[in-house]
């Protein structure tokens, strides 16, 4: 190699060094010079660790998991027994839903509920005063949208605060979802669905005339009614006067097996009403074994147990055109598939039938409201008491073209005013009333009269 390209070379090599040596400066000055970056992990995916969330169906939170053993209820007392509590520190769910989803809410998943706030809010402020007025041991009122079977507000008095500390729940019962977990008699309340059935089955009319004495003896027992009413009923009268003589006679005109039929087809016996939420069951012989005086006491509602659940899905069909769908706590919902049950003329008679004859304490100006009182005495140590009752209402609102149903239970309420006319019924009203206002519709000329006092 000439001494020529023997200088270039070393020209090219010094020329590399130094530029490798001002790159390494730059680097220097620039990292010295720009601005400290501190590591930090990534936000938690919300619900990745902590307890999945209850969510109302408008996205409300109605408990969440802030941090590690701490379940917080933004809503206090509202929905507490529906929602239920868990232990303290692992959180793991004891009771309502936490329980009922635990394989979902400790995973981090969060479950939103169909359960609207303010209809729920409406509920609870009716009953709970209707609870305080009557001085009842407790009380369920349950909203269900008529087509979707939706459960926008189950009620339960009385409140309960799921973060404060905890009563001997053998003593302190405002921890249970009654509307699920109680299984009662309905009383009369079942007989606008005996009444349904007879209509369904063409052996009467609303106009059908029925011999009723205030009392028939049966099998050795006498059937007995309440309020004086004429001695020849039609089945509108009678649903009027609330006769226990006028429906038992009527449904005479139909097998045990039929009634039964249609009973278990408004899910009367289904222990399970809606999938994963722990619900009472029901408790029906089979009328293979029924006698007659037991047939006649399933007319007007005795000598079986439901819940209010049960009671509100049964009147819902009633209320959709003679469709039962099934209940659901649960966001989305696939479009139900209806059951049909009564045709849809007999469901829309008879609740035209409950609007007219409809107790005045459940009567509101301007809105048509119907539905059916009713007042069962409580089996205490195998025989019928004399001092605790049940007293109930169940109905449609609006009634011509219902949006929701309502059921509205209270036991043992104290006093002499003791009847679903004078105890279910007005929380039943101010439910409705507080519906009307919050959709927003104004009142309508209406015909229908104040109703005779139906105290069963």
């Amino acid at each position: 190699m000439s001494q020529a390209s023997l200088n270039r070379v070393w020209v090219v090599l010094l020329g590399a060094l130094l530029y490798l040596a001002l790159m390494g400066l730059g680097l220097y000055q620039l990292v010295q010079q720009s601005p400290r970056l501190a590591f930090r992990s990534l936000p938690q995916e919300a619900g990745s660790a902590l307890r999945g969330r209850l969510l109302a169906k408008d996205g409300t939170p109605l408990a969440m998991t802030p941090q590690a053993g701490q379940r917080v209820y933004p809503l206090g007392v509202s929905a507490a027994q529906v929602l239920g509590y868990g232990e303290r520190g692992s959180l793991r769910g004891l009771e309502g839903l936490e329980r009922d989803l635990e394989p979902t809410l400790s995973q981090g998943l969060d479950v939103q509920l169909t359960l609207d706030p303010v209809i729920q809010s409406l509920a609870e402020e009716a009953l709970w005063k209707g609870l305080k007025a009557s001085g009842a041991e407790w009380g369920s009122a349950l909203v269900m949208e008529t087509q979707t079977g939706k459960l926008l507000a189950v009620a339960n008095g009385p409140a309960f605060d799921p973060s404060a500390p905890r009563r001997d729940p053998s003593q302190d019962v405002s921890w249970r979802n009654h509307a699920f977990l109680v299984a009662l008699e309905p009383g009369s309340t079942i007989k606008a669905l005996t009444a349904a059935t007879l209509l369904n089955e063409g052996v009467v009319s609303l106009d059908t005339q029925v011999k009723a004495p205030m009392s028939r003896r049966i099998g050795g027992w006498i059937i007995n009614d309440v309020v004086a009413h004429p001695q020849v009923l039609t089945l509108k009268e009678v649903l009027k006067y609330s006769s226990n003589v006028g429906i038992s006679t009527l449904a005479e005109r139909i097998k045990p097996a039929v009634l039964e039929r249609y009973f278990t087809a408004l899910h009367f016996k289904d222990p399970e009403p809606m999938p994963i939420v722990k619900v009472a069951a029901p408790r029906m012989r089979p009328a293979s074994i029924w006698g007659e005086v037991e047939y006649a006491n399933h007319t007007f509602g005795q000598g079986f147990l439901i819940t209010p659940l049960h009671l509100t899905a049964a009147y819902n069909a009633l209320a959709n055109d003679g469709n039962y769908v099934p209940p659901t706590l649960f966001e989305p919902t696939a479009k139900p598939v209806p059951e049909p049950v009564f045709r849809p003329e007999v469901a829309r008679s008879l609740r035209q039938a409950l609007a007219q004859v409809v107790v005045k304490e459940a009567q509101l100006p301007g809105y048509p409201l119907g539905g059916k009182t009713g007042t069962a005495q409580v089996v205490v140590n195998g025989r019928y008491s004399k001092e605790i009752f049940t007293a109930l209402f169940a109905g449609f609102v609006p009634a011509q073209k219902p949006k929701v149903t309502v059921a509205v239970v209270v036991y043992y309420p104290k006093g002499g005013r003791i009847h679903g006319a004078w105890v279910a019924a007005p929380v039943f009203r101010q439910i409705a009333a507080g519906l009307f206002a919050y959709w927003g519709i104004p009142p309508v000329e209406t015909s229908t009269k104040p109703g005779t006092l139906d105290s069963r």
